[in-house]
């Protein structure tokens, strides 16, 4: 069973999908896949979390078309970075059994049938869950919250839709939408393994 969350910013997809995880026993990957990536390409993490998440290739001209080689133009660091997540992720799908959180890996895991999660939630959730998870004097307003919320959500979709056909969070391309602005992460988490675990068998 392979199971892919795609999220945005502060929508809660990274716990979901480590409670998931640990429910069902499977392999959990988030920042592991960036210390491997970091490991294969000699990059600094923080370089290669720029990349895949943050859009820090925004100022490159792609020409992706689902697979490398990418244009002239794009920086070396990048094309190994880009090359490096598909080949980790690629890797880990052959194993089986396992949570992947972001890094296109709905996209890229197509091949091995994985049920595909696409968590999201309102502002007001969202604003919400950064104010009880941040550290101690931090200060950053609501409206430079939801700046950051946006800039990183479009860095996500643009890596996003350099591999997939469909838009990223495009109700189309997923299994299933989860809307966490309701919800207590928690208490979902025995019902929605139930229900992937049923979406799996009939893959």
């Amino acid at each position: 069973m392979i199971i892919t969350v795609s999220r945005q910013f502060a929508s809660g997809g990274r716990e979901l999908g480590k409670r998931l995880a640990d429910a069902l026993g499977l392999q959990y990957y988030d920042r592991e896949l960036i210390a491997e990536i970091s490991k294969t390409t000699s990059l600094n993490e923080d370089y290669v979390v720029k990349v895949l998440e943050n859009g820090g290739f925004s100022n490159f001209a792609f020409s992706f078309a689902h697979s490398i080689p990418l244009t002239a133009s794009t920086p070396n660091s990048v094309t190994d970075v880009l090359v490096a997540q598909q080949k980790t992720i690629k890797t880990i799908a052959e194993k089986g059994d396992c949570v992947i959180v972001g890094r296109c890996a709905d996209v890229i895991t197509l091949p091995y049938n994985p049920v595909r999660l696409f968590v999201y939630a309102d502002d007001k959730s969202k604003l919400q869950r950064c104010r009880e998870r941040a550290p101690e004097g931090e200060n950053y307003t609501d409206k430079q919250l939801l700046k950051a919320f946006k800039t990183i959500d479009k860095g996500r979709a643009k890596l996003h839709d350099l591999l997939a056909t469909l838009p990223w969070g495009a109700r189309e391309g997923y299994d299933l939408m989860i809307n966490t602005s309701r919800l207590k992460i928690p208490e979902i988490i025995s019902p929605l393994s139930d229900l992937v675990s049923e979406m799996s068998a009939t893959t």
